[in-house]
């Protein structure tokens, strides 16, 4: 699975919103205005965005419409979030675009359970069971890791940590956002604890190992590029 992508100004809401994501096992990337997530989306396509629709600098509606007329953004699922109570804000929503609506106050379950129904009905909520990237293939089913025809021990962090990054190769993952996903957000070790664990990772690996490169100063990715 990708990344969903928060667009809020208001801070508090974004907190509540990007740690509820993120202790239902998502990765969250928040952004404050419009221009900002563009820029990101540039970058890379998220795969659902949390969308409040009275941003600074360009309503939630006009966000939804350049989204659904760009041939690379049209399928991006969106949930659009406003303190807007009205059945003909909620029409214009949908017919703009959006996918699904919360009103402001609302629970965290509700929304945990908004976004996973909206994952799994574009397709993006079921993760991909095997994945083969190089000389690497992970079985989730089987928890299993092969480096070519040779199974590879791994323990539970070495294991969600490479699971991680295969499933974002190409693309650079900081070390924030490892610690945070694989260690969980109350983390308060050494972030040296992350260099170990790639280290044993590389080694147990193997010449596959090479495929995962450090990003100086910001984190790991793993490339295939590099064998």
């Amino acid at each position: 699975m990708g990344v969903i992508y928060v667009v809020e100004d208001d801070k508090n809401i974004s907190e509540i919103e990007s740690f509820s994501l993120k202790n239902s096992g998502y990765d969250v990337a928040v952004y404050e205005n419009a221009a900002d997530f563009y820029k990101a989306v540039k970058d890379r396509i998220p795969s659902l965005v949390l969308l409040d629709i009275m941003l600074p600098d360009e309503s939630g509606l006009g966000v939804v419409e350049k989204l659904r007329k760009n041939p690379l953004t049209k399928k991006i699922p969106i949930i659009l979030v406003t303190a807007k109570t009205t059945e003909m804000d909620k029409v214009r929503g949908f017919d703009m675009g959006a996918d699904d609506y919360l009103t402001k106050p609302f629970g965290v379950m509700e929304l945990i359970s908004r976004v996973k129904a909206l994952l799994r009905r574009s397709g993006e909520g079921q993760e991909e069971k095997c994945i083969r990237i190089g000389q690497i293939t992970l079985d989730s089913e089987r928890h299993t890791v092969y480096a070519g025809d040779r199974a590879c021990e791994l323990t539970y962090k070495e294991y969600e940590l490479l699971k991680m990054l295969m499933q974002r190769a190409g693309i650079v993952t900081s070390r924030n956002e490892i610690l945070d996903h694989v260690w969980g957000t109350a983390f308060q070790g050494e972030s040296r604890t992350l260099d170990m664990h790639i280290k044993t990772l590389r080694q147990k690996l193997g010449d596959a190992g090479m495929m995962i490169k450090t990003v100086r100063n910001v984190g790991y990715i793993l490339d295939e590029g590099s064998v």
